[in-house]
């Protein structure tokens, strides 16, 4: 009987194991992003335009790193991120071209590291690490918004421009009157 409960058990866990690793890599668990290359965002707002949500980094930033599992991840936001932007992850210094609007953005040498060419335009030149950039649906900057971001503050940010408040409430006023849902 022990060995049967035991063999039951490990099938289990098996089973639940095997039903997790499932969901995480089709990206169905709850509070995962769906991340969009630069490329497959152009693409997907071609057939369903949505607003563009960019986030720049590199794989040496720690404060990248830590937004990415504590204000990325969180369920809510994910959940709004997915649903009303495509969602993009940039490597500032990636060496793959990205083809845009006519032009070839490229990785150029230099610095520590070199840097990506969009990179660089999206930034405005300021090289800070975390920054996330907001785009409408035609790719016209709304903003650029430098340094990790905690899910309270970002909720606040991605609600200013996804539900297009920007475009009638000054961000003061926003800010002032935003109710939570974190």
């Amino acid at each position: 009987m022990k060995r049967l409960n035991v063999i039951l058990l490990g099938l289990m866990v098996l089973g639940l194991t095997a039903t997790s690793f499932k969901s995480v890599e089709e990206g169905q668990e709850e509070g995962l992003v769906k991340w969009y290359s630069f490329e497959e965002a152009v693409a997907l707002n071609k057939k369903k335009p949505k607003k563009i949500f960019i986030d720049v980094y590199t794989d040496w930033c720690g404060w990248c790193k830590k937004m990415d599992k504590a204000t990325f991840n969180h369920p809510k936001i994910a959940k709004y991120l997915n649903e009303n932007y495509y969602p993009v992850k940039l490597n500032a210094e990636q060496k793959e071209d990205i083809e845009f609007d006519g032009h070839t953005f490229k990785w150029v040498e230099g610095g520590r590291s070199g840097i990506h060419e969009l990179a660089y335009s999206l930034l405005q030149g300021k090289m800070s690490y975390p920054t996330v950039v907001f785009m409408d649906e035609q790719f016209r900057m709304l903003s650029p918004v430098p340094g990790y971001l905690e899910a309270p503050v970002f909720e606040k940010i991605i609600t200013y421009y996804g539900d297009d408040n920007y475009k009638e409430t000054p961000w003061a006023e926003y800010q002032e009157n935003f109710k939570s849902s974190l």
